[in-house]
């Protein structure tokens, strides 16, 4: 099975390198409490945390799952503990305030934190990542009551969080909600109805879950517009903090999966509990956007967690692995035949897995910076800071997300194929990691959903292309200051045809969909890739020209780290960025082909 290692130097790489987190910090309210030697603590914590409490129990948990006896569900062995040392580590207080009982950091360490730990064990990371979204739902829009009553213990991590959207005749189409809110004289609400795929909805590793709920008030108007938010906590708080009677919150079973299998998915049913108004009646879904975008960019770290532990575990086997002569020539001579890492095609896999995780990690730390600012909008109370570095992260959140996920799901199959036939056996582990990647481009909205609120809400309707213009104006002034550079004019010319290319895409999407209203459907999913190729082609050049930079300094250290980060960089602009080129001719093509043909002949009975 992959062994799990923290990947520090790259993480460094990124923060003290190549974003200058340090600088970033000095510019946030509470970033001055992020020194570097807090930093540093920090990594190397989480590292010992993933490297030997959580990465052990990942292919155990897998193998047992969790168990469900009449509404009582247990996490599998190991994991209880794992998460009491995560509670006694304060690790789920980290960038939460101190009034609170949190550490107060910038929201970015919170999500380097949960990238390692991710990757180390997915399904363990989804108890406490729910309840990241619940804190920040309550922290945003709680009266003061609702974030004393319930921060001080989500934040110990005593208590956990869920997000409760889902119903059996709904997923993405929250305007069928159901679950109905009836008002009780004290000013509390009884809910009644039933919520599926509720992750970490039941378990055993909190003392109470605090459920945040969908449902519609009595008077409330149709669709989504009539959708209130609450919170149903599983025992009722009492006046001192500790908790009371059991909530009529009950899980009526748990699902069978086929990947993360040690996260615990629940059928809840609400049968009259109490629940409490959290923001202002029929805004329930203004305020879970709050809870989803937290989800979202956290699945969108899924991708890249998926992608770099298939790439730790195919990397050894593929150096150990012999099968037939390279090619070019003997290259183990010692032995009856060479390692399969020199064989062209196999390096293409590992390459490709490379090139995903440390080109996603890039992406998401760069969008951690912007979550920073939008936070520190928040702590400020400045809501006009808010918005605006919520709007420039919105553009960033569906390509984060609906890219990153169908990649790390392609890596994660990447890394089983470098294991030919013995990648399929469960005990290499492999394939655990591909059925746990699988739900990432399904759940927080399916990547077809993502790829409609880019091309649709962010980029046609939201802003008229704007954010396009506004991002590839980012990577021209880049390609600007690159082009005397002898190493880096191939990678910037590179980028200037994408950004002409892409403007132009967008400006010929909206021209047809006045006509072809289909086509933004249709165009949609080509669109979010060609996005997602062409937004880590730049990150990926921006790591080649520091590492250029770096390495014409001397290197701080192990130059042989720059040279493969130059190296990795040029794979991807010779072998993955063409891969944009099919989807540019693809999505703007009408939306006839897909559209014509009548449902009756959509048959298999002929």
């Amino acid at each position: 099975m992959p062994t799990y290692k923290a990947p520090l130097r790259d993480v460094r790489f990124l923060m003290n390198e190549m974003f200058d987190f340090q600088a970033h910090f000095a510019t946030l309210s509470n970033g001055a409490l992020a020194d570097s030697d807090t930093v540093d603590m920090i990594l190397e914590g989480t590292a010992d945390l993933c490297e030997n409490v959580l990465a052990p129990i990942y292919q155990s948990g897998d193998q047992e799952g969790c168990h469900f006896d009449n509404g009582v569900v247990t996490t599998p062995k190991g994991y209880k503990e794992a998460y009491d040392q995560f509670v006694q580590g304060g690790w789920q207080g980290l960038s939460y305030p101190e009034q609170y009982g949190g550490q107060g950091l910038p929201m970015s360490l919170n999500l380097v934190k949960s990238e390692m730990m991710g990757t180390a064990n997915w399904s363990f990371t989804m108890y406490p990542g729910l309840s990241s979204g619940c804190m920040n739902t309550i922290l945003q829009y709680g009266t003061e009551e609702q974030k004393d009553t319930y921060m001080p213990k989500l934040v110990e991590g005593t208590w956990s969080g869920t997000m409760c959207l889902t119903e059996p005749q709904c997923g993405t189409d929250l305007g069928q909600v159901k679950t109905r809110a009836e008002p009780e004289a004290d000013g509390t609400y009884k809910l009644f109805g039933t919520k599926i795929f509720i992750s970490a909805g039941e378990h055993d590793l909190a003392e109470n879950i605090i459920h945040i709920v969908l449902a519609r008030l009595p008077d409330a108007p149709k669709g989504t517009k009539g959708i209130s938010l609450f919170i149903v906590p599983k025992f009722i708080p009492q006046a001192d903090g500790t908790i009371g009677e059991r909530n009529p919150v009950t899980c009526g079973s748990i699902e069978h999966k086929m990947g993360i299998r040690a996260s615990a998915t629940a059928v809840l049913n609400f049968d009259g509990a109490i629940g409490y108004l959290i923001g202002e009646p029929n805004k329930g879904l203004n305020a879970m956007f709050t809870f989803m975008n937290t989800a979202r960019i956290g699945t969108a770290v899924q991708g890249i967690a998926h992608a770099e532990l298939s790439y730790q575990g195919s990397l050894p086997y593929a150096k150990e692995r012999i099968s037939m002569r390279a090619l070019s020539g003997k290259k183990d001579p010692d032995k009856v035949a060479d390692a399969i890492i020199h064989h062209a095609d196999v390096r293409r896999l590992l390459l490709t897995q490379k090139a995903v995780a440390e080109g996603g990690r890039a992406m998401i730390y760069y969008a951690a910076q912007l979550a920073d600012k939008m936070t520190d909008g928040i702590l400020k109370g400045d809501h006009a800071e808010y918005e605006y570095w919520d709007d420039k992260l919105g553009f960033y959140t569906p390509i984060l997300k609906g890219f990153l996920t169908e990649m790390g799901l392609e890596s994660a199959n990447l890394g089983m194929q470098v294991f030919g036939g013995h990648g399929y056996i469960k005990e290499h582990g492999m394939e655990q990691i591909v059925r746990d990647a699988r739900i990432s481009t399904l759940y927080e909205g399916t990547t077809g959903i993502q790829a409609l609120d880019l091309l649709g809400r962010k980029v046609l309707l939201g802003s008229r292309g704007k954010v396009v213009r506004d991002f590839t104006g980012d990577i021209l002034k880049f390609c600007g200051r690159q082009a005397s550079h002898k190493n880096m004019r191939g990678f910037a010319w590179d980028l200037t045809k994408i950004c002409a290319q892409w403007n132009t895409l967008t400006l010929r999407l909206m021209l047809m969909a006045r006509k072809d209203r289909d086509v933004v459907s249709s165009a949609s999913n080509d669109y979010l890739m060609y996005s997602g190729y062409a937004m880590m082609a730049y990150f990926w050049a921006q790591m080649a020209a520091k590492s250029f930079e770096l390495l014409e300094k001397g290197g701080k250290e192990q130059p042989e780290f720059y040279q493969a980060k130059i190296q990795t960089a040029e794979f991807f602009f010779e072998r993955l960025l063409p891969r944009a080129q099919g989807h540019a001719e693809a999505m703007i093509k009408p939306s006839k082909s897909l559209m014509q043909m009548d449902i009756s002949n959509f048959s298999f009975d002929y």
